[in-house]
C-alpha cells in the first residue's frame, strides 16, 4: 500500500474515475467518488466512530475537501444501506449543499430524513428498490437486493460508457434470511454475463474462512436466554439492526413479556420500521419504558442501544449506576452485536461493570446471539466465480480485510495486477475494462466534536491524552519589562499529580536563574521568558518525577 501522495492526472474524455474517501483500512466512514464527463456521483456517506485515543470526539466523517469546490457537479448519493457507517455523515454533507439528491431504498431513506429533520435540513430523495434503473446524470445505474443485517440493502451497478462498476455495500448470502430476501446471485449473474469491469466488494469478513451462519439460528438461542431469565432481560444492540430487534420481539411475546425500547435512536428507528412494515409487533407486546418499570421483573425484556461499549449509550450508563434501570443480580443482559475494531476495550469494560453488579452477562464469546451481516470467504468466492470481474478493488474493511479479499480474488483467476488494494484517496482510472491506480490524495480526519465539525486536529488531541495521562501544570512569573528580573513568582500548580505543589520548591530557584540568565543575555520577549520557564521545568519534572505533562507558562510583564 502506497502512502506517497501525488496527483491524478486531468480526468481523460471517456474515463471513469473512482476515488474511495472512507471505509478502506476501517470500519466505517464508508464514502466512494465516481466522475464522468463533468459530473459526480457518490455511493454511501458514513461516519466512523472513535476510539480510546481520540478522547472527546463525538464521530469521524470522511474527508470531503476533494470535492468541496466541486458540489455543483454532485448528481447524487446512493446510499446502500441504513447502517450509521454508511448515512451518518450525510447531514455534514448536506450541510454544505442541502439540494444533492439521495438515492436509495425505502427504509434507508427513511432513516436518514429522521436524522437530517434532527439537523434541520429537508432532503431531495429519489426512493428505489431492486431491479429498478435510474439515469443519474452521466451514470446509468441498476439496483440489486442484497442481504445485509438490515432490511432493504442494495448493491448499485454504476454503467457508463467506460465500463460497468459493480459496488455491492454491505452484503451476505444467508440463504434462509429472515425476511426472505435473498442476495440476488441471479442478477449478479446477468451482469457477469454483460461484463464487470470493476467490483467493489465489502471485505469485513473476507479473512473468516467458510460462510457465516444463518441469522435463524440466533432465534431459538435468544428464545433460551429469556425463558430462562429469572428476573429482567436487556439486550443491547445497534439501534437500526431490525432484524435483531425482530427476534428479541418475538422471544419476548413467546416468552409472555412486554418489551421496552431505551435509547432516542433505537426509538426512532424501531418505530420508523414497524411503521413502513419491517418490524412486525404483536398487539400488546411494546410498552413504554416508564410504565414498564410497573411490571414484575420476569415480565419485561429491555431493547437498548450501547453494545459497543459508547461512554454515552444506555448500558454504559447502566453499568455505570447512571440510569434509572441499575442492573442487580438475577438480571440478565445480552449483548447481541459483534465487536467493531477498536472498541473491545470499551466493551470488556461494560461486561465486567454489569458482572461486577450480579447480573449474568451473555455475548458472542459464551452464547451464539450474534451473527455477522457480512460475507464470509466461501460466499465471496461464490460471487467472484459468478461474476467474473476483469478488475476487483476490495473495500470496507481494515487492511489485512482487504489483503484478504484480494486473495480470494486471484485464487477464482482474478490477475494479481488486476486486484487493487488502495486506501483512501487512492485515485482509479477506468476505461476499456482497464482499471489503473494514477494517483494518491492526502486525506485526514475530520473530527466532529461537540458543535464543532472539522476544527479538532490530531494534535488537539494528543493535548487531551497528555492531559489525561500525564496532568497539567501552570507557571506564573511576573518581570520587570525594563530589566528582565523577576518581581513576583513563579507561582506553580499542578493537576494530576499525587505530589502536592510543594515538590515544586525545588525547581523554583531553576526558574528564577533560567530567567535570571536570559535576562542577563538581552532577552525580554515574553515569549521567548515563558519558553524559558517551559524548558526548564519540563526537564525538571522529566528527570524528578518521570512524567511529561502538559505544561502552561505565562510570563507577565510589569
Amino acid at each position: 500500500m502506497s502512502t506517497n501522495v501525488y496527483d491524478p492526472p486531468t480526468l481523460a474524455k471517456g474515463t471513469l474515475r473512482v476515488i474511495p474517501l472512507g471505509g478502506l483500512g476501517e470500519i466505517g466512514r464508508n464514502m466512494t467518488v465516481f466522475e464522468y464527463e463533468g459530473k459526480l456521483l457518490i455511493v454511501d456517506c458514513g461516519v466512523l466512530f472513535p476510539e480510546e485515543h481520540q478522547p472527546g470526539v463525538d464521530l469521524i466523517l470522511p474527508d470531503f475537501e476533494p470535492i468541496k469546490n466541486r458540489l455543483d457537479d454532485v448528481v447524487g448519493v446512493v446510499l446502500t444501506h441504513g447502517h450509521e457507517d454508511h448515512i451518518g455523515a450525510v447531514p455534514y454533507l448536506l450541510r454544505l449543499k442541502n439540494d444533492i439528491p439521495l438515492i436509495g431504498s425505502k427504509l434507508t431513506l427513511a432513516l436518514v430524513e429522521a436524522k437530517l429533520k434532527e439537523h434541520r435540513i429537508k432532503a431531495y430523495t429519489l426512493t428505489v428498490a431492486e431491479g429498478q434503473e435510474e439515469q443519474v446524470g452521466p451514470f446509468d445505474l441498476e439496483f440489486v437486493a442484497v442481504n445485509h443485517s438490515i432490511p432493504d440493502a442494495l448493491a448499485v451497478a454504476i454503467h457508463t460508457d467506460a465500463g460497468t462498476v459493480l459496488a455491492t455495500g454491505d452484503f451476505k448470502m444467508d440463504q434462509l434470511p429472515l425476511d426472505g430476501r435473498l442476495t440476488d446471485l441471479r442478477a449478479f449473474a446477468s451482469l457477469g454475463e454483460d461484463g464487470v469491469d470493476l467490483f467493489l466488494v465489502d471485505s469485513t469478513n473476507a479473512d473468516v474462512p467458510g460462510f457465516t451462519p444463518l441469522e435463524r439460528d440466533i432465534g431459538p438461542v435468544l428464545d433460551q436466554v429469556i425463558a430462562k431469565a429469572p428476573r429482567r432481560v436487556i439486550v443491547a444492540s445497534f439501534s437500526s439492526h431490525v432484524h435483531r430487534v425482530q427476534q428479541v420481539i418475538d422471544a419476548a411475546a413467546a416468552n409472555g413479556r412486554r418489551l421496552a425500547f431505551l435509547g432516542r435512536s433505537m426509538v426512532r428507528n424501531m418505530t420508523i420500521a414497524e411503521d413502513l412494515g419491517y418490524l412486525k409487533v404483536p398487539d400488546g407486546v411494546l410498552i413504554d419504558y416508564k410504565k414498564a418499570q410497573d411490571l414484575p421483573d420476569d415480565k419485561i425484556v429491555y431493547m437498548s442501544t450501547g453494545s459497543q461499549g459508547e461512554p454515552m449509550a444506555v448500558l454504559s450508563r447502566m453499568a455505570n449506576l447512571d440510569h434509572a434501570i441499575e442492573p442487580g443480580p438475577g438480571d440478565t443482559v445480552i449483548l447481541a452485536s459483534s465487536l467493531i475494531p477498536g472498541n473491545e476495550n470499551a466493551v470488556y469494560r461494560v461486561i465486567d461493570g454489569l458482572t461486577k453488579l450480579g447480573a449474568n452477562v451473555v455475548h458472542k464469546g459464551n452464547a451464539k446471539v450474534h451473527v455477522s451481516g457480512h460475507a464470509a470467504a466461501g460466499e465471496l468466492l461464490y460471487c467472484y466465480n459468478i461474476l467474473q470481474p476483469r478488475n476487483v478493488m476490495p473495500v470496507h474493511g481494515e487492511y489485512r480485510h482487504l489483503i484478504a479479499n484480494a486473495k480470494l480474488a486471484q485464487d477464482t483467476g482474478i490477475p494479481a495486477e488486476n486486484t487493487i488494494i488502495a486506501e483512501n484517496g487512492t485515485v482509479v482510472d477506468l476505461k476499456d475494462g482497464v482499471a489503473k491506480v494514477v494517483g494518491q490524495l492526502d486525506l485526514g480526519f475530520v473530527y466532529v466534536d461537540g458543535s464543532t465539525v472539522g476544527e479538532i486536529t490530531d494534535a488537539d488531541l494528543k493535548d487531551r491524552r497528555i492531559l489525561g495521562e500525564e496532568g497539567f501544570i501552570s507557571v506564573i512569573v511576573v518581570v520587570d519589562s525594563s530589566t528582565g528580573r523577576i518581581i513576583t513568582g513563579p507561582e506553580i500548580h499542578a493537576r494530576g499529580f499525587a505530589e502536592s505543589d510543594n515538590v515544586f520548591d525545588e525547581v523554583k530557584p531553576k526558574i528564577a536563574a533560567a530567567l535570571a540568565e536570559a535576562a542577563g543575555n538581552g532577552v525580554r520577549d515574553a515569549h521567548a521568558l515563558s519558553q524559558v520557564v517551559r524548558r526548564t521545568i519540563g526537564r525538571w519534572v522529566n528527570q524528578r518525577l518521570r512524567r511529561r505533562p502538559m505544561i502552561v507558562p505565562l510570563v507577565i510583564e510589569a
